[in-house]
């Protein structure tokens, strides 16, 4: 990952929370939401059937959100949820608060 750094905060019901977010030009969106879709491609794959709110027994969920900001920056906020197996394999494939 180039653009997209996450930040894990747990919490104590077994759910965690991966949020990453890029503020780039215009010029780099287009590779910010190719390492968007390379993170949701791996959950869609790895836990098929199971993506949905966690209270309803799903293993991981999301939000994504893209806002255009002032100067022409683009500004994606990714965030995951899911459960510690989610987490530790999402963790073992892309890595947390690495560079």
């Amino acid at each position: 990952m180039n653009f997209l750094s996450f930040e894990l905060t747990e919490v104590d019901d077994g759910v965690s929370s991966l949020e990453a977010m890029a503020s780039t030009a215009l010029e780099q969106h287009a590779a910010v939401m190719a390492e968007v879709q390379q993170v949701l491609d791996w959950a869609w794959r790895r836990y098929p059937g199971s993506h949905g709110p966690l209270d309803d027994g799903m293993d991981w969920d999301h939000d994504l959100q893209v806002a255009i900001e002032g100067g022409g920056w683009h500004t994606v906020t990714l965030t995951l949820t899911g459960t510690a197996r989610f987490v530790e394999e999402f963790i073992a494939a892309f890595g947390c608060g690495e560079d």
